[in-house]
C-alpha cells in the first residue's frame, strides 16, 4: 500500500465522514466537505491540464480553500507549494521565477501584486475567495483569471483518481524556507516522508490526543509547520484550527472559540499567548502544550506548568528539511533542562566531528527545488546536515548549543550567540534582542547584542547587560559591545535570527573564516 497524502484525507473521511476537519475564523468543514472540496478542486484543475510533477503555487491569506487545494494537487500528483502572504511584489516575483509553477492561485489582493510583473506572461492564475469580481478590470484585462470558487462548486464530486500511478516516493508539497541567510530555498517533500513524519509514534503529539478538541496550528499555512498539523490531524481524525492572527489575542480566541486539547507554539509565540491570557478559561481546554523549534528557556517552561497545570509539556526539535527530530517529554524536561530530548522514531541522529547535528530517517526531503549542489551538501552521505551545532549526553539526550556559521570565537573560545540570548532573556526595556559576533583585532570576535529598545526606553550599557548575566555565563561569553537597531531580522514562521541579515542591517562586514590567536590568558574575561 502506498502512503499516499491524498488517500489520507480521504481514509479519514470515509472513517468519521461527519466529523470536524478544519475550522478557521466562524467556519468548519467536516471530514466529507473537505474531502468533496478537495475532489471537485482536483477535477478543475485537471480539466485546465494540471498533472504529474506541476508546480501550483498557491498565495493567499489564510483560507479553507487552501487546505482542499493542499489534498487536490496530492491526488493529481502535482506540487503544492504555498507562498508567504506578505511577501512584497518584487520577492513573489522572484519565488515565482525560481518556482516556474503551472498555475498559480491568488486573492484579489494578492493579483493585484503580481498584475504587473506577469501580465503578458504564458502563467495561468486562478482567484479564490472574493472571486474574479474583487479583482480591478485593468487586471482582468491584463491577466484573464479563473473563479477557482465558481468552478469548484460547479465541478464533479466524485472521487478523483489520476491517470497516471502516483508513487508515495513522487513530491507532492515544496516549503520555502529562508533558514538564517534570507535567500528562498524550496524543499521538496514526497508524499511517504510526509506521511511519516505525522503518523502517531513520529508525529509531535505521538501519546495521542486526549479530549475531542483537535489541534490548533499555531504556524502559518506557508510553513512546514502549519501543513505538519494538518497532516497530524488527519492521521488522528481529529480537528485541525486553523488561525487568521499569529499575535497572543489572536491565537487566544481561537483557543477560546474552539476549545483545542493540543497546542503547540515556538517559545516566543507561547510568551505572547501567555502575555495577552494570564489567566481565564480561554486555555482551559488544553491538555498538551508543547514548545520547541530548539531548547525552550527554562523560565517559559515554568510559566506554562504554572498557567496550565493539567497539561503536559514537550520539547520539539525538528525542521522543514526532515521533520520532527527529537522530543524532550514533560517527565524529563526537569530532569535534562536545555535538552531538546532524544530522537523521535524512526530518525537516527548523531554528531559529525565538528560538532554539527546529523539527521537521518526516511522523513527527509527529496532535496532542494533545483538546487543540486546545495542538496548534495545538506545531504551528503546519507545524513541531513542541520546546520546546528550540538551534542548528546551519555543517554543519548540531544542539546543544540548553536549554529555551524554562527558561533563565535573569542580569543580561543567557542560562545553560541543562542546561549547569550537566552541568559539576556527578560531584560526590561527591550522590544527584541539578538547576539552576533563582530571583528576584533586582539580576539578574532567578540560578543555584540544587538538590541531593539521599547518606544521610551534607552538602550541599555554593556555594563548593564553583563550585570544582568552575571553569573550565569563564564565571562568571555558576556557583550562586549552594544548596538541598537530598528528591528531584528528572523524567519517568519520559527522567529529563528537571520544574523546574516542583521549583520548586514548593522553595517557589519562579513566575518573572516579565519579563527583568531591563541588564547594568552592576559585578559581575566577570557578565562572560563
Amino acid at each position: 500500500m502506498a502512503l499516499l497524502i491524498g488517500d489520507l484525507l480521504a481514509d479519514a473521511a470515509a472513517v468519521a465522514p461527519a466529523a470536524p476537519a478544519v475550522t478557521l475564523g466562524e467556519r468548519a468543514l467536516s471530514y466529507s466537505e473537505l474531502d468533496d472540496a478537495a475532489n471537485r478542486t482536483a477535477h478543475v484543475w485537471h480539466g485546465m491540464g494540471i498533472g504529474a510533477g506541476d508546480v501550483v503555487a498557491w498565495w493567499t491569506r489564510p483560507t479553507l480553500a487552501a487546505v482542499a487545494a493542499f489534498a487536490a494537487t496530492a491526488r493529481l500528483g502535482a506540487v503544492f507549494a504555498p507562498l508567504n502572504p506578505v511577501l512584497g511584489r518584487g520577492e513573489a516575483a522572484d519565488i515565482l521565477e525560481y518556482l516556474h509553477p503551472r498555475l498559480l492561485v491568488v486573492d484579489p489582493a494578492h493579483a493585484e501584486l503580481v498584475a504587473d510583473e506577469l501580465a503578458g506572461g504564458d502563467l495561468p492564475f486562478a482567484i479564490t475567495g472574493a472571486g474574479a469580481a474583487g479583482v480591478s478590470m485593468a487586471t482582468r484585462r491584463a491577466w484573464p483569471a479563473l473563479d477557482l470558487d465558481a468552478a469548484t462548486a460547479a465541478a464533479h464530486g466524485s472521487p478523483f483518481v489520476a491517470s497516471v500511478p502516483i508513487s508515495d516516493d513522487d513530491p507532492h508539497v515544496i516549503y520555502l524556507t529562508s533558514g538564517t541567510t534570507g535567500r528562498p530555498k524550496g524543499v521538496v517533500v514526497s508524499h511517504r516522508a510526509s506521511w511519516l513524519r505525522s503518523f502517531p509514534g513520529g508525529s509531535t503529539f505521538s501519546v495521542g490526543l486526549r479530549g475531542p478538541g483537535g489541534i490548533l496550528a499555531s504556524f502559518p499555512l506557508f510553513h512546514y509547520g502549519g501543513w505538519h498539523y494538518v497532516l497530524e490531524a488527519w492521521h488522528h481524525r481529529c480537528c485541525v484550527h486553523l488561525s487568521e492572527r499569529f499575535d497572543g489575542p489572536g491565537l487566544v480566541g481561537v483557543a477560546d472559540r474552539w476549545k483545542p486539547t493540543g497546542m503547540y507554539c515556538i517559545p516566543a509565540v507561547w510568551g505572547r499567548v501567555l502575555e495577552a491570557c494570564p489567566s481565564g478559561p480561554e486555555l482551559a481546554s488544553v491538555r498538551h502544550a508543547d514548545t520547541g523549534t530548539s531548547a525552550a528557556p527554562l523560565e517559559l517552561l515554568e510559566r506554562l506548568r504554572d498557567r496550565l497545570p493539567e497539561a503536559t509539556t514537550s520539547v520539539l526539535y525538528g525542521s522543514s528539511e526532515g521533520g520532527h527530530h527529537t522530543t524532550l517529554a514533560d517527565w524529563d524536561i526537569a530532569r535534562k533542562p536545555g535538552s531538546v530530548g532524544r530522537v523521535a522514531p524512526p530518525g537516527v541522529i548523531r554528531c559529525g566531528p565538528d560538532g554539527e547535528i546529523l539527521y537521518r530517517s526516511p522523513t527527509l526531503m527529496l532535496g532542494y527545488f533545483e538546487l543540486p549542489e546545495e542538496t548534495a551538501k545538506a545531504l551528503a552521505g546519507g545524513w541531513y546536515h542541520t546546520g546546528d551545532l550540538g551534542l548528546l549526553d551519555e543517554e543519548r539526550y540531544v542539546y543544540v548549543t548553536g549554529r555551524v556559521r554562527e558561533v563565535i570565537r573569542t580569543g580561543g573560545e567557542y560562545v553560541a550567540p543562542t546561549e547569550v540570548e537566552a541568559a539576556l532573556f527578560g531584560y526590561p526595556g527591550l522590544a527584541d534582542l539578538a547576539v552576533v559576533g563582530i571583528a576584533d583585532d586582539r580576539w578574532g570576535e567578540v560578543v555584540c547584542a544587538v538590541v531593539v529598545p521599547l518606544e521610551g526606553s534607552e538602550a541599555p550599557t554593556v555594563a548593564a547587560l553583563r550585570d544582568h548575566i552575571g553569573a550565569a555565563l563564564a565571562p568571555f561569553k558576556h557583550p562586549r559591545r552594544v548596538v541598537v537597531a530598528g528591528d531584528i531580522p528572523r524567519t517568519a514562521a520559527t522567529r529563528q535570527v537571520q544574523r546574516t541579515l542583521l549583520r548586514e542591517r548593522i553595517g557589519l562586514a562579513p566575518l573572516d573564516p579565519s579563527p583568531p590567536g591563541p588564547f594568552d590568558g592576559s585578559d581575566p574575561d577570557q578565562i572560563g
